[in-house]
C-alpha cells in the first residue's frame, strides 16, 4: 500500500522516546536526508537538483529539537512549530496554530501537511495532520516498543488500532525501521527516513538512504 510521507512516535523496547520521518515517493524519488548540524532536511540527492523547481514542497527540513521534545513533519512548517516551542508555546497549541496557518500542501494532490512529536521523558507524544477537510491534533500514548503513526494519504488520521511494533535500539535503528522493518515494511516506495532518540537529556540523530 502506498501512504505517502510518514510521521510517526513511539518508545524503544529499552524505554528511549523516539520521532521517526520516512519519505515514501512515487513522483520525486531522487531524494536523501541529511545531516545539516543539529537537524536533518530531506534535499535532492545529488544530479537532481533541478527538482526543487518542479516542486517546491520537495525539500525542507524535516527533524528538529527545541525545549526537550522533537520534531518531526514532512514540509517546511518544521521551522514554525520549532520556533513557537522554543518560545514556550505549548506543544498542541504550536501544532495546531502552525498547520492551520500554513494549510495543507498545494500541489496537485492537495497533500496534507503533517507532524508529530515526543518529549526526553515522558509518556505522551503528539500527532498532527492538516487536509482538506479537516485539522486533527492527538495525544498519544507511548509505550515500551510501540509506535503510533499517521501519513498523507490512506492513513491520514491518527487512529489507536494504527500503532506496530517498534524495534530499534538507537536514532540510526528507528531510521531504518520505519522504511523496512516491522509492518512498515510492506508500504511501498520507501526513498529516505530520518529520526531522533532520546538520549540523556537530548536527542541523538539519524538518518537512512534506501539504496
Amino acid at each position: 500500500m502506498y501512504v505517502g510521507r510518514i510521521v510517526a512516535v513511539g518508545r524503544t523496547p529499552e524505554g528511549a522516546n523516539t520521532a521517526l520521518y520516512r519519505v515514501s515517493s512515487r513522483s520525486f524519488p531522487n531524494r536523501q536526508a541529511v545531516d545539516l548540524g543539529g537537524k536533518l532536511a530531506i534535499v535532492p540527492r545529488p544530479g537532481h537538483e533541478a527538482d526543487i523547481q518542479k516542486n517546491p514542497y520537495i525539500a525542507y527540513n524535516c527533524v528538529r529539537v527545541a525545549n526537550a521534545w522533537a520534531i518531526v513533519t514532512n514540509g517546511s512548517h518544521t521551522d514554525p512549530i520549532v520556533e513557537k516551542v522554543a518560545q514556550g508555546v505549548p506543544l498542541r497549541d504550536a501544532l495546531s496554530s502552525c498547520l492551520l496557518a500554513m494549510d495543507y500542501e498545494k500541489d496537485d494532490y492537495d497533500t496534507p501537511r503533517i507532524a508529530a512529536a515526543v518529549p526526553v521523558e515522558g509518556d505522551t507524544g503528539w500527532l498532527a495532520i492538516v487536509r482538506r477537510d479537516a485539522l486533527i491534533v492527538k495525544e498519544v500514548p507511548l509505550e515500551a516498543g510501540r509506535a503510533s503513526w499517521v501519513a498523507t494519504y490512506e492513513a491520514d488520521e491518527p487512529k489507536d488500532e494504527q500503532q506496530v511494533g517498534l524495534e530499534a535500539e538507537s536514532a540510526a535503528g528507528a531510521a531504518r525501521f520505519i522504511c523496512d522493518g516491522g509492518d512498515f515494511a510492506s508500504l511501498t516506495n520507501p526513498v529516505t527516513s530520518a529520526a531522533a532518540l532520546a538520549a540523556g537529556d537530548g536527542f541523538e540523530l539519524a538518518t537512512f538512504i534506501v539504496e
